[in-house]
């Protein structure tokens, strides 16, 4: 082995030659050197490759299965002075300093009020609603009453009042609340705008509530005629399945009422406002069954005798 690299490698340093080129005119030499080529042997080894084979899978069955079954678990026992983590539900609820403690303590302190000049915001928030009625400039808007009772709005028409100066122009609203279990009112009102008026109707008419005496079929107990002024209104009671069958103002009283069967005629003036405190008139003279055998002094079955 030695002697055959020596040999390769004085083969490869007799590659090396001289050139000498002379040239008449310049009178020049030039030497060029050829790059030595050096082959290593390739280094040979006994190893030999062999492919792996799989790994065998060795399933352990369970021999003596009473073994198995009778086995007692047995932990290890906790060391002297351990004790055992408290439950998450367990042990005392937290104050609201303590919460708050917690929550500066992640996100930093909390928003004092104040603004960078030292000023209160919240003052001065409430000093800009007085000035200019909101901090948009616009009017604060006011929520809804909510009691229970439903707000339709009749009618809705311009009025106006001549005065020395001129006319003053305003809004007059009809508005009838009920919730629809018997207890019903209407209400009027003006003001200089509608939205105003309405409210100002539907509060009207919750100082004017009346109540509908209704059988189980959800209609009246007999039959009722009230007039308001130059407005007269028939009632008339129904068969389950028939409806409210009336018009106008009568149909918007009854329906806020919760009667759901009923005849009703508007006789006279059709006047919104006299049409629905005459149909209130006449609800007000209707009477029920128990009312009359109680006033009588005797049982409701002797009222039909």
């Amino acid at each position: 082995m030695a002697a055959a690299s020596a040999l390769s490698s004085l083969s490869s340093l007799s590659s090396l030659s001289l050139h000498t080129h002379t040239h008449t005119h310049t009178h020049t030499s030039r030497i060029s050197f050829s790059k030595p080529i050096v082959s290593f042997p390739k280094p040979r080894s006994n190893l030999t490759l062999v492919k792996a084979s799989e790994p065998e899978t060795i399933f352990f069955e369970d021999t003596n299965p009473e073994i198995t079954a009778n086995a007692i678990f047995d932990p290890p026992v906790a060391p002297e002075g351990f004790v055992s983590p408290p439950y998450f539900d367990e042990g005392v609820d937290e104050t609201e300093a303590e919460i708050a403690t917690a929550y500066e303590e992640l996100y930093g302190p909390a928003y004092s009020g104040e603004s960078m000049l030292g000023k209160d915001v919240n003052v001065m928030d409430s000093k800009i609603k007085k000035t200019s009625g909101g901090i948009g400039g616009n009017k604060p808007k006011k929520d809804k009453i909510r009691d229970g009772f439903e707000e339709r709005v009749v009618q809705v028409r311009r009025v106006t009042k001549v005065v020395k100066g001129g006319k003053q122009l305003k809004f007059r609203a009809i508005v009838v609340v009920g919730d629809k279990q018997g207890n019903v009112g209407v209400g009027c009102a003006k003001a200089k705008e509608v939205v105003a008026a309405v409210q100002k109707s539907a509060i009207d008419a919750r100082r004017n509530i009346v109540q509908v005496p209704m059988t189980k079929y959800l209609t009246f107990p007999h039959r009722s005629e009230g007039d308001y002024g130059a407005a007269k209104v028939m009632l008339r009671p129904a068969s389950p399945g028939t409806g409210v069958i009336a018009g106008g103002a009568v149909r918007i009283v009854l329906e806020m009422a919760g009667v759901e069967n009923a005849l009703g005629k508007q006789l006279g003036s059709n006047n919104a406002l006299n049409n629905a405190r005459a149909t209130l008139a006449a609800v007000q003279q209707m009477r029920q069954f128990r009312d009359v055998a109680l006033e009588r002094g005797i049982p409701m079955e002797e009222l039909w005798k």
